[in-house]
């Protein structure tokens, strides 16, 4: 049997298509002619029916159209089947933002799918701020189901600038769109009640709808983020339905909760807001006076803003956490300047004072104090309760420090604190991190060795004592203090962080201070890890999404003397590795860092 081989020209698509649309540019051969709006195209019928489903069906066997001289098109536009005959003759498809929506018509009538292909993509790739809505009406009624869902995402980011310059677009926006707008979880810089108007003002354009659908769009938004007597003031007659007035009443009795509405969240009381903004509360360029402004870090852009309001107190060895998108700044020292005599002096006074931030509506709110004035402790939140552990205060005259064993927690229930189960000795410059449902305490100086009932005495200065290396552990379940084991280094003034199931101890204000270890709670084990090269204390620090831990500022030892850093740090857990990311705005030393939704 002879041998033989396939061979391929690659030549001979491109050679047959030029010369049918040579054929059909000099009007040679062509057996059918297609009308759109009055102008006449000669084709050829074989070319039509094998590039086109369409053609296919209308030139098939037993159709009246397989013989006929002439086929009219009266719902396409000739601009649109001129494109597309020359796409079918050629392989190019001409496009352009006027022309779109034609091309598109007649591609998905003539159901030639690579055309619609090409049309979807061109729309993906150009979208604007310009163009979003008229792309998103046109990819809802086309079923672009790809350039619909971007279309939509540039809505919703771009929605400030539209409700400004555009505002007539978006009334015409189709109803598919406007719903998944709405439920859009990030649209910066818009308040809540401006979309509810937008969704109030395109009912009365477009409707009336049918209540179902009416009913959607409206119970998409968040009426938890609108100010009381903004929701009393909605009369709208879209909105007087059993449902709508559910959600507002429901809204209502959202903002009369008060300590309880960070753990009574729900969709409609979370900001649409990207949730990785690090907040830097306290602390400042000097290590004597704290800032009152509020620091702002953006993960994505590594840029730095200020928070439009800032703390009410100056504050310095305090704690901070999130709860529920609610912001919780706890004790510490508040620093006052005193004017006594014409002679200016600083004063500190250790504070039991908690306030909470509500970022929904930017403004403070002094809640209950803790029972006990606390500085140089940590707060934790388990199950939501805050957890506010051990520290020390002031006397009164200034020149002794108490330190204290003891546990309090805030049941934001009640808006109370309650005494929890103290810690087996009075500690203070510890860390703390949560694991589980436990809590895990490192470190830190002991205050006076008497059992956990005895009473407290004055501490000696801290260079006179020795950090601990121990670990201790409360469990929710146990509500008991468990020695766990301890860290290979002694350290004070340090930071815990919990990540991929980890807890790692960083650095710390007593040499070695450049160290880390990790904790495996299954093995009960430390293990050491890669130390940064120039270590710090009294810097900032959260643990990200993704594992890894930023770090903020700090102080650090430099020929003798403390100088103030202005760095941001992040270390990769996974990779046990550092990398500067970026600077901040002005050195910063003894802020306390977490995470927190922010409007734009």
């Amino acid at each position: 049997m002879d041998s033989y081989s396939f061979l391929y020209s690659s030549s001979h698509r491109t050679g047959l298509l030029s010369g049918f649309q040579r054929l059909r540019s000099e009007r040679k051969m062509c057996d059918v002619v297609l009308e759109a709006g009055g102008v006449s195209f000669p084709c050829h019928r074989a070319l039509l029916a094998s590039s086109s489903v369409y053609f296919w069906a209308l030139f098939g066997e037993t159709t009246a159209e397989r013989l006929a001289g002439s086929i009219s098109l009266p719902v396409l536009t000739p601009e649109g089947l001129d494109v597309i005959l020359d796409f079918l003759y050629s392989g190019w498809l001409s496009v352009s933002p006027s022309t779109i929506s034609v091309v598109l018509e007649a591609a998905r009538y003539l159901q030639v799918e690579t055309a619609v292909s090409i049309c979807e993509r061109f729309m993906t790739d150009g979208l604007s701020t310009e163009n979003c809505c008229s792309y998103a009406n046109l990819a809802e009624r086309h079923a672009l189901s790809n350039a619909l869902e971007t279309a939509n995402q540039t809505i919703a980011m771009e929605m400030g600038t539209l409700l400004q310059e555009s505002r007539d677009e978006l009334l015409e926006l189709n109803i598919q769109s406007l719903m998944a707008v709405l439920d859009a979880d990030e649209i910066p810089g818009v308040k809540e009640v401006e979309l509810i108007k937008l969704a109030l003002d395109w009912l009365d354009e477009n409707g009336p709808l049918p209540l179902l659908q009416s009913n959607l769009l409206l119970s998409r938004l968040r009426y938890g983020l609108v100010g009381a007597s903004d929701l009393t003031n909605l009369n709208h007659r879209a909105m007087a339905t059993p449902l709508i007035r559910s959600q507002l009443t429901r809204a209502l009795e959202y903002h009369r909760m008060g300590s309880a509405q960070p753990i009574r969240q729900s969709r409609q009381s979370t900001l649409r807001a990207s949730p990785n903004r690090v907040l830097l509360l306290g602390g400042g360029s000097s290590a004597d006076w704290p800032e009152q402004q509020v620091l702002v870090f953006d993960p994505r852009n590594k840029k730095f803003s200020s928070l439009s309001s800032c703390l009410p107190l100056r504050l310095r060895n305090h704690c901070v956490c999130s709860v529920g998108g609610f912001l919780f700044v706890i004790g510490g020292e508040e620093v006052k300047e005193a004017d006594e005599d014409g002679k200016k002096s600083v004063t500190t006074t250790t504070s039991n004072q908690v306030w909470r931030y509500d970022p929904r509506f930017a403004c403070w709110e002094k809640v209950e104090s803790m029972l006990e004035r606390r500085a140089q402790f940590t707060c934790c939140v388990v199950e939501d309760a805050i957890y506010a552990i051990g520290g020390r205060h002031t006397q009164p005259d200034a020149n002794t420090h108490t330190s204290v064993a003891s546990v309090e927690f805030y049941d934001m229930t009640t808006g109370a604190w309650r005494r929890g189960a103290k810690m087996p000795h009075p500690l203070y410059g510890h860390a703390s991190t949560v694991l589980g449902n436990s809590i895990y305490v490192s470190g830190g100086l002991l205050g006076n060795q008497d059992i956990i009932h005895g009473s407290n005495r004055g501490d000696n200065q801290d260079e006179n004592r020795e950090s601990s290396r121990e670990v201790l552990q409360w469990d929710l379940k146990s509500r008991v203090w468990e020695k766990r084991a301890s860290m290979s280094i002694a350290r004070f003034s340090h930071r815990l962080a919990t990540a991929n199931g980890y807890i790692y101890a960083l650095l710390g204000m007593y040499e070695p201070f450049c160290d880390i270890e990790r904790y495996d709670s299954r093995t009960d084990h430390w293990t050491r890890l890669r130390p940064l090269l120039i270590g710090s204390f009294n810097y900032g620090m959260v643990s990200m999404p993704s594992g890894n831990l930023l770090v903020f500022g700090g102080r650090r030892w430099s020929d003798g003397q403390e100088v103030i850093m202005k760095s941001v740090l992040e270390y990769d857990t996974k990779r046990d590795r550092w990398r500067e990311i970026c600077q901040l705005p002005r050195p910063l030393t003894g802020t306390e860092c977490t995470l927190l939704p922010l409007p734009d």
